[in-house]
């Protein structure tokens, strides 16, 4: 499968080191964590949008719809685990619905989506093994925390770069 262009709201300083909280508890417990991933373009994010390619009409139109609500607050909402035998862990995220419609009209209209709807959240971990859930619930449990979503970025696997729009 290619490496997907994607269009990704970042949270502020706190919220950035809210998130490396749970990327460095899971390391620290031997469990795979976006801290492995040391690629330096790699930080906290929400995606958006994630297309084989990018368009600078669709980054316009995410600029304009999506970038005019920032900064937006958005509250943790709890833990799921996406996949099979091997999960990826994420920090659901509730957002105002103003985000939410925004989203969903820019992700209407970019062609080759992949998925229908947004489930919005932050990634902490990829490739964990299901037998480990107990232990990420343990470990992590439910957070209260609110993330200011502060900027919209565009991540270009090819350059390996990232530019805010």
């Amino acid at each position: 499968m290619p490496r997907l262009h994607a269009l990704e709201l970042v949270p502020d300083a706190a919220g950035d080191a809210a998130v490396r909280r749970d990327w460095r508890a899971l390391r620290d417990a031997g469990i795979p964590s976006q801290l492995d991933h040391t690629g330096g373009t790699n930080t906290p994010h929400v995606t958006v949008l994630a297309l084989p390619t990018l368009d600078a009409g669709t980054e316009a139109r995410a600029a304009d719809l999506v970038g005019r609500l920032l900064p937006v607050t958005v509250r943790v909402s709890g833990l799921a685990f996406l996949g099979g035998d091997k999960v990826t862990v994420v920090r659901l995220l509730d957002v105002p619905p103003s985000l939410v419609r925004a989203v969903l009209d820019l992700r209407d209209r970019a062609e080759g989506e992949r998925h229908a709807g947004w489930l919005p959240h932050v990634t902490l971990a990829r490739r964990v093994p299901r037998a480990e859930a107990h232990r990420v619930v343990d470990l992590l449990g439910y957070d209260d925390v609110a993330l200011s979503l502060v900027a919209l970025r565009r991540w270009d696997p090819e350059r390996h770069e990232v530019r805010v729009l």
